[in-house]
């Protein structure tokens, strides 16, 4: 997987690279990054934003998640790829799979024992309403 995206990202590099000087830019390596990771991420920010204002109106928890999550696909992926350089292990992406799998199923226990307390919660808050009637 992180070779076909590797050569994903080489041809796509040569392809803007091959476009510039048929433009007559001249650019350097270092200034094609520049101006594709500034331009990407820019427009990552707007995406992210927008998305992230949408959710807060509905919950901070979902925030959280998306944020999390991307930590541990880069952790999971730096793993793998440390595997891989020192020899400690076997870079597999089927590795990387189950360490998110595993990541997935301790947040649906939390998500659930979440909605149980606020279940509970509103179970009592009810019953105080109506003590109070």
């Amino acid at each position: 997987m992180i070779i076909l995206l590797a050569d994903v990202v080489n041809v796509w590099h040569d392809v803007i690279q091959k476009f510039s000087r048929m433009m007559g830019w001249d650019f350097s390596d270092k200034d094609l990054h520049f101006w594709v990771i500034g331009i990407l991420g820019f427009g990552g920010l707007i995406f992210v934003d927008i998305l992230f204002h949408a959710l807060a109106r509905l919950s901070i928890t979902a925030i959280s998640f998306l944020f999390t999550f991307a930590m541990v696909l880069v952790f999971v992926f730096a793993v793998e790829i440390q595997q891989k350089i020192t020899g400690s292990g076997n870079m597999e992406f089927g590795d990387a799979l189950v360490s998110i799998l595993g990541f997935f199923l301790f947040c649906g226990i939390y998500f659930v024992f979440r909605l149980i307390g606020k279940g509970i919660k509103l179970y009592r808050q009810k019953n105080e309403d109506e003590t109070a009637a």
